[in-house]
């Protein structure tokens, strides 16, 4: 890195999705100077924005697991503050649906993982109770979830931007990192686009998404061995004409790599199947009519009266994974000094589903490594995602 002058500023948070937004806030809430700095040409356009708007309870996780910890809390703080910033949302539930008697006896489970992780109401249903319930619906036995909903995700990311912003976070688009270097005065970067600047920040958040390790591998003295590979596994979406035929969220027994083809809603009422899992090499959003296929036999295994011609290509997200397919599914890593061994410099790395339901509560954990930067890492554990 070359001898140009460097400005020298408190926190850069790298990222604008709903997790780098939401750390950003809690920065500027503890009286930090914040700029965050994204390469795209406004908030949250990749994963934030392509995903299924679903408040998850934190049904599936790993006792003790990252994930577990912060969906659950994350999903309490997120209900709160939507209420409190009329953001738009819905608690409706969901329904966790059997087809046949092996699926119906892992409801319990999954219920079971559930309450471990601290998860209220779960209930297990009969299959006339379950159909009483969603009467288009059909089941050998389902796991109903009365804590889980549905957000307008976006409206949700404007509310932690103005929150930022009102308390002197300064926000900057098209200004992707080119290259960073750790110095005993901080982290330096050096961040390109139409206005480049030269930065040198006390603390760096490394909240990039999909593009997280390969952030950090931009940034000298981080040890190569502290950065994981980036997997990526694309979510397709199916869009379905008419309103939602449930008034729950109807979701299968989970899949290896995902939760299976479900049914979700938005906050206008439009149905929509997925995600599926289909991993790629790079990031690519086009979504291929022909899926559709598979769509239609998993959906109608619980609602059988979907017609066909009714799926129309919706939209598709990707999973910034760091484990690979087949390997057990990986945890969220907040990954501070402790483990890389330069202070100042927080990782985020694997900040895939629930990430959006986690956000405040990650956002927390990164004010806590702030405060302690030789605090052990949280690193990633085994177990179902």
């Amino acid at each position: 890195m070359t001898s140009s002058p460097f400005e020298t500023v408190d926190c850069v948070v790298v990222g604008a999705g709903v997790v780098g937004l939401a750390i950003a806030r809690a920065l500027a809430l503890a009286g930090r100077e914040v700029i965050v700095v994204e390469a795209a040409e406004g908030i949250g356009t990749e994963t934030s924005s392509r995903n299924s708007e679903v408040i998850h309870a934190g049904i599936y996780y790993p006792k003790g697991s990252l994930m577990a910890r912060t969906c659950v809390a994350g999903r309490r703080l997120l209900y709160a503050y939507c209420a409190e910033h009329g953001v738009p949302h819905r608690n409706c539930g969901k329904l966790i649906v059997a087809t046949n008697e092996a699926e119906s006896a892992k409801l319990a489970e999954i219920k079971g993982r559930a309450e471990a992780n601290g998860v209220e109401g779960m209930r297990l249903l009969g299959a006339a109770e379950a159909m009483a319930m969603e009467p288009n619906l059909q089941c050998t036995a389902a796991l109903l979830s009365p804590a889980t909903g549905i957000v307008d995700s976006h409206s949700y990311m404007l509310a932690l931007q103005g929150d930022a912003e009102s308390q002197g976070a300064m926000l900057a688009f098209h200004s992707p990192v080119t290259e960073g270097r750790a110095t005993d005065g901080g982290i330096e970067l050096r961040v390109g686009g139409a206005e480049p600047m030269n930065l040198r920040a006390r603390l760096v958040v490394n909240s990039a998404g999909l593009h997280a390790p390969a952030l950090a591998k931009k940034i000298a003295g981080l040890p190569s061995d502290r950065i994981p590979t980036a997997y990526y596994a694309k979510g397709n979406y199916f869009t379905l004409a008419g309103r939602s035929p449930f008034s729950r969220l109807i979701y299968p027994v989970p899949v290896p790599g995902g939760l299976g083809v479900h049914i979700t809603v938005d906050m206008g009422g439009q149905a929509k199947f997925g995600p599926d899992v289909e991993w790629i090499d790079g990031i690519d959003y086009t979504v291929d009519p022909h899926r559709a296929d598979k769509f239609y036999a998993a959906a109608r295994r619980y609602w059988p009266a979907l017609k066909d011609g009714a799926l129309q290509p919706g939209y598709a997200g990707i999973r910034p994974k760091i484990v690979g397919p087949g390997a057990a599914a990986g945890d969220f890593v907040i990954q501070g000094a402790g483990e890389h061994g330069i202070p100042g410099l927080i990782n985020l790395y694997g900040i895939e589903s629930p990430g959006l339901t986690a956000s405040l509560a990650l956002a927390e954990r990164v004010v806590a490594h702030m405060t302690d930067p030789t605090r052990a890492p949280v690193a990633a554990a085994a177990g179902a995602g």
